[in-house]
């Protein structure tokens, strides 16, 4: 195929909420582009970019998909991607390498949760953007209140390009950059370009005042023009578009049906010659603080944004040429850990068709096989180029679960697999618990579980189990104990013998030291699963030689790591060690280590022992009218309301919820709102159980 210079490569995420034709669009774009002779449909399981099976069979994006279009001495690198937010990673991972963003906006709903969840990825990248209001020619679509939704997530900065209107039976579109108006026949295509109607034309004129008012307005030179002749002409209102574009403050809105095929070849040809290329957006900063210019003559490097595993070919790693250009067999040095990779192989990929290229320039987007060091977030660079492109920052999981195989046997071959999942999907963390003593899979919600579990069986041949972890609990005291034991073992030769008095307290940060006591020594351990054990000596005229001390410590924190009561770590804990006896002959480390471990526990379960629970400040965002419904669920979870706040059509409640409460959550609330509300959670302390809890648990424990 044609090469492609850095300044005629675009690079357009296709993004929105589920269902709102995103992958429709796609698919249209290719096929007026003249990629595809025939258009798929998700319904008919044929599209170019939902070719995996899963994606077939649940007849949804599950996977970014890059697709390529050429247009007009353009090419145009499309990327389609999911809606559901189960799958932000695949999302997260576009919008670091897109150059502008088509957001589609479903007519009949307005924007939607899952449209506010993406746009706080494009905001944050401040990426270029477009929206189109999809299902205009549906008989329930409302143009109007969908633009205000618009309007009400973004600001004022959303301008109107274009607006549909039925004429004589046909939809029709009015487009005030153009100042003409485009007729489509039942099955769309090709429009006719008409003057705009009569009835029409003192609305399409404001319309394009308020544009040209909005493109002067984020250039000098433009401003003065529009000063001098009271308007600009379409270039100049193209060229302070872009540049709005580019500042961040000015979103067009188009008009669209990609389903029958209406106004998508007119947003191409805005994305071809108004939409900017990598060249034209700021310069990004290495990890280094070099900066990385968006041209073919610079020192090469490349950005790997994702990673897939297709059975028959094995890892293909997708890459943005950031600077330089790449050709076959050239050897690039990963960045992170110094290794030499080969790109054997170079390609452009089209769903699952791949496409040989010779080179690729800055500014592109292509493919390679087989990488041997490289992994999604890597950069590969010419060798002493001293370039690291700043990596992806992946939202934290949502949801765990404990993961074992089905067959015992399979647990490598599952390792294995979970291995390649997180690879190719960094939202998916797998952790090895030692407090737990399980497997931990986590990831963003029962649907993205679902879609693991599936890959797994069909792709993997592993059938694998997923039960709810066990909770983080932690065990502590509410008073003070005083407590003493002697370990004596003769067994015939040297035997064992020692003897500890202690006194246990609980411990907050800032308490004064203890009172009565002959301290000698202090030590505080920061426990590495949170909280502090302060130890103190207070052992007078030698009764215990100050070289078992460390055994006594230790001791102590064997306990500690394994609570008397449920066996979960123990913390915030100070302890007294004052008195005690040793043998000159049967004393020894072991001894004493035993002695300070069952003092310590007894006094433990004296000191009026209590268990804490994690609890997790959870903030959820829902429709107005379903705020009830979800409160009444979050109270039955022992949840405390911190607040609520309005946010348009949509209320934000944030509360603090039991670990153990949260438990499918993530089903109960699609359920509850019909998939429109969405939620995030991070730790947020330890705090005392109810008794009735702390019973049953104990009670679960001793059986």
């Amino acid at each position: 195929m044609k090469i492609y210079d850095d300044k005629h490569i675009k690079n357009v995420a296709i993004v929105g909420a589920n269902k709102s034709g995103k992958t429709t669009l796609a698919e249209t774009m290719l096929f007026e582009a003249g990629l595809v002779k025939r258009r798929g449909s998700v319904e008919n399981k044929n599209t170019v970019s939902d070719y995996h099976e899963i994606e077939q069979e649940r007849e949804t994006s599950i996977f970014a998909t890059p697709l390529h279009t050429e247009w007009r001495n353009y090419k145009i690198n499309l990327i389609d991607t999911p809606g559901l937010d189960d799958f932000i990673g695949e999302i997260a991972s576009t919008m670091r390498v897109a150059d502008s963003v088509i957001v589609v906006v479903n007519a009949q709903q307005g924007v939607e949760v899952g449209t506010e969840i993406i746009w706080n990825y494009v905001d944050r990248f401040s990426l270029p953007t477009v929206f189109a209001i999809n299902q205009i020619d549906n008989p329930n679509a409302d143009f109007e209140e969908s633009f205000k939704s618009i309007v009400n997530l973004i600001g004022k900065h959303a301008i109107k390009i274009q607006y549909p209107i039925v004429v004589d039976g046909a939809q029709c579109i009015i487009d005030v950059l153009k100042m003409k108006m485009y007729k489509f026949g039942p099955n769309g295509g090709k429009p006719e370009k008409l003057e705009i109607p009569e009835d029409q034309k003192e609305l399409a004129n404001q319309l394009q005042n308020e544009l040209i008012e909005k493109a002067a307005e984020n250039d000098e030179d433009l401003m003065e023009l529009y000063f001098d002749k009271g308007t600009l002409n379409e270039d100049e209102m193209r060229e302070g578009i872009k540049k709005g574009m580019l500042n961040h403050e000015l979103f067009p809105v188009f008009c669209i049906s990609a389903l029958n095929d209406m106004g998508s070849g007119r947003l191409m040809g805005f994305i071809d010659n108004v939409a900017p290329s990598s060249a034209d957006l700021k310069p990004e900063q290495s990890v280094e603080g070099n900066t990385i210019e968006c041209k073919s003559d610079a020192p090469t490097s490349l950005f790997i944004f994702k990673t897939l595993y297709e059975p028959n070919l094995g890892q293909i790693s997708f890459f943005k040429v950031k600077s330089g250009e790449i050709k076959q067999n050239d050897k690039l040095e990963n960045s992170r850990n110094g290794e030499i990779e080969i790109l054997n192989q170079l390609f452009i990929m089209d769903g699952k068709n791949r496409e040989p290229v010779e080179k690729l320039c800055a500014g592109d987007i292509g493919a390679t096989l087989k990488l041997k060091y490289t992994k999604t977030n890597d950069t590969l660079r010419v060798k002493g180029s001293n370039i690291t492109i700043k990596p992806i920052h992946f939202p934290d999981p949502r949801i765990n679960k404990s993961i074992t195989a089905a067959d015992k046997n399979d647990e490598e071959k599952l390792n294995d697999a979970l291995k390649k999942i997180h690879n190719q999907d960094p939202t998916v963390i797998i952790k090895y618990s030692k407090e737990l003593k399980q497997q931990i899979l986590s990831c963003q919600g029962e649907l993205h579980l679902a879609t693991i579990d599936w890959t797994l069986q069909k792709v993997y041949g592993i059938k694998a189990n997923f039960e709810q972890p066990r909770i983080t609990y932690r065990e502590t005291i509410q008073r003070s104990a005083t407590t003493s034991y002697k370990h004596k073992k003769q067994s015939g030769g040297s035997g064992q013998f020692g003897e500890v008095h202690i006194k246990i307290e609980p411990y907050y940060e800032g308490m004064p030291e203890p009172e009565g006591f002959n301290i000698r020594g202090k030590e505080v351990v920061d426990l590495e699963w949170g909280g502090k054990l302060v130890f103190y000596n207070c052992i007078v005229g030698g009764v215990i030689d100050t070289r078992y001390l460390p055994s006594v410590l230790k001791g102590i924190l064997e306990v500690m790591e394994e609570g008397p009561l449920t066996k979960s770590y123990a913390r915030d804990i100070r302890v007294m060690l004052f008195d005690g006896k040793m043998h000159a002959v049967d004393s020894n480390d072991i001894s004493f280590k035993i002695a300070a471990a069952h003092a310590f526990k007894e006094a433990f379960l004296n000191a009026k022992p209590k268990l804490l629970e994690p609890i997790h400040e959870i903030t959820v965002k829902v429709p107005e009218e379903l705020m009830g419904n979800v409160m009444t669920d979050l109270q039955s979870r022992r949840s405390i309301i911190l607040g609520m706040d309005s946010d348009g059509k949509y209320q934000t409640i944030k509360a603090k919820t039991p670990l153990a409460e949260m438990y499918k959550y993530s089903t109960t609330l699609r359920s509850i709102t019909q998939g429109r509300g969405s939620f995030s959670t991070k730790f947020s302390s330890f705090e005392l159980v109810p008794n009735n809890v702390q019973e049953e648990l104990i009670k679960k424990n001793k059986e």
